[in-house]
């Protein structure tokens, strides 16, 4: 029986891509294993948003090399983004990687490590650049795949990402997406409806619905158009499925009617995570994200009149080519005027193929990117930690995700699994409004929404004691 490892790096989209990749090659008998030590097989998936995945990712194939060396038999391969972006730069920079796919080629791994296994030498597989076909060769070499799934690479069996769509038409002058990912094609809502029904079936109780502008989501099937909101709405009809979450929204698709669905439907996560990325219309122009700081925050006007309890979040990103004191004020002005859940801050690094690496130069010196970016965090956690203390001694409802961290390194026990001796555990969920809840717990309350109250709160973390109660035959409690 073949072993296999793989590593993901990047956003939900790879952790997705990965679990698919894992389900077809078991279907030709591999195990998986959790070192590279162990495996016939070493798989990458790869990120190339920044520079700092691509670098982790170029170490991890360092490494290897020795193991090559002595164990000429083992296949290494890259996938995804990164595969697409740099493809022959790949074996250049380490010929003794065995196999290259793209994000569009995934489905054909089974398929090119048996022909590789079998002696047929180094194997690529990337899609057509985008300006080498008209739009429909380019999205043909995107290809679909079959949505085989693998409860063991989830988050936990309880939950599941869904992709609705892939790639992205909004080329961002940063942004790498575009090019590996390909154009923006929505899947047709009958098929995310079987997927989703299916994984009801599985035992998940809440998906995640995924796409890289998610809420710019539309399919039209026998002349009738589905837009996000409509596509939430059948899928709030599945029985099983408890938990509705999508991520990531473009700010100028976040339509009257999204927001309405998501307050109306009592299975939306109030959760909605909004990318800027500057508040400054100068840096948004040069960033090319299509729309200014006032119609970011009139959307965020209507998020919140519509669904006044709504987590927000946002990505905001530091250091972009020409950012001036006055620019990352702006934008420091922002987030204290948001007040969002959390940020996701990053440094700007320059990414070959972009606009902004072609016009701009990347003139913001790295020591004021770091110190900019830690006092975005600064900001940031400390709006965090004072909205926390306002669900003090509130009773929330979580679904209950597994052991945390913490009981997990004490136990020694890995993700996704449990302590079945039956102790007490520290456990984590998550609320609606996606925060993060810490309590003590018997396993077999994994995989189900119970009540807690929350006894104290930091920036990250809400730590609460599960509320006993008689629902039915059932008792929430400790024991």
């Amino acid at each position: 029986m073949p072993k296999l490892y793989i590593e993901t790096v990047g956003c939900q989209m790879n952790m997705l891509d990965s679990e698919l990749v894992v389900a077809s090659l078991r279907r030709q008998g591999y195990q998986l294993v959790a070192t590279p030590r162990e495996a016939d097989t070493i798989l990458f998936n790869t990120c190339s948003v920044r520079q700092h995945a691509e670098d982790k990712i170029y170490s991890a194939l360092g490494r290897l090399k020795h193991a090559k060396r002595t164990h000429p038999e083992k296949i290494i391969g890259v996938l995804g983004c990164m595969a697409q972006k740099d493809q022959q730069l790949i074996f250049d920079r380490a010929p003794y990687v065995d196999l290259i796919v793209g994000p569009g080629q995934l489905h054909q791994i089974p398929k090119l490590l048996e022909e590789i296994a079998a002696g047929g030498g180094r194997r690529m597989e990337v899609s057509l650049d985008r300006t080498e076909g008209n739009r429909t060769q380019v999205e043909r070499s995107f290809e679909s795949y079959d949505p085989l799934r693998d409860e063991e690479m989830r988050p936990s069996p309880y939950q599941a990402f869904v992709r609705i769509m892939i790639g992205c038409d909004k080329f961002c002058t940063y942004c790498i997406v575009p090019t590996v990912r390909g154009p923006e094609q929505s899947r047709p809502t009958a098929q995310i409806e079987a997927e989703v029904g299916k994984l009801a079936d599985e035992g998940c109780r809440e998906i995640t619905l995924l796409g890289q502008t998610v809420n710019s989501y539309r399919h039209t099937a026998d002349g009738r158009a589905t837009r996000l909101s409509d596509l939430i709405e059948r899928l709030h009809a599945t029985e099983g499925i408890d938990r509705i979450k999508f991520v990531t929204n473009y700010p100028k698709d976040m339509t009257d009617d999204l927001l309405q669905a998501v307050r109306d439907l009592s299975k939306c996560s109030h959760y909605l995570h909004v990318p800027c990325q500057s508040g400054s219309n100068d840096v948004l122009r040069r960033m090319k994200r299509g729309y200014t700081v006032e119609e970011y925050r009139e959307m965020l006007a209507r998020l919140r009149e519509t669904i006044p309890d709504a987590a927000v979040t946002s990505d905001w990103i530091v250091g972009f080519c020409g950012e001036t004191d006055e620019d990352f004020q702006a934008t420091a002005d922002l987030v204290r005027e948001g007040r969002f859940k959390n940020s996701f801050i990053f440094k700007y690094s320059p990414r070959p193929g972009t606009k902004a690496d072609e016009r701009f130069s990347d003139d913001v010196p790295e020591d004021v990117k770091r110190r900019r970016n830690n006092r975005l965090l600064e900001i940031q956690n400390q709006i965090s930690e004072d909205d926390n203390q306002a669900f003090l001694g509130r009773e929330m409802t979580v679904l209950v995700e597994g052991p945390s961290k913490t009981s997990r390194k004490r136990a020694g026990i890995a993700r996704g699994d449990h302590d079945d001796r039956g102790e007490i555990l520290q456990l984590t969920g998550r609320t609606n409004c996606d925060r993060i809840v810490v309590f003590d717990g018997h396993p077999r309350l994994i995989g189900r929404f119970i009540p807690v109250t929350v006894y104290d709160a930091n920036a990250f973390t809400l730590f609460a004691g599960v509320v006993t109660r008689h629902v039915g035959p059932e008792v929430y409690s400790l024991r």
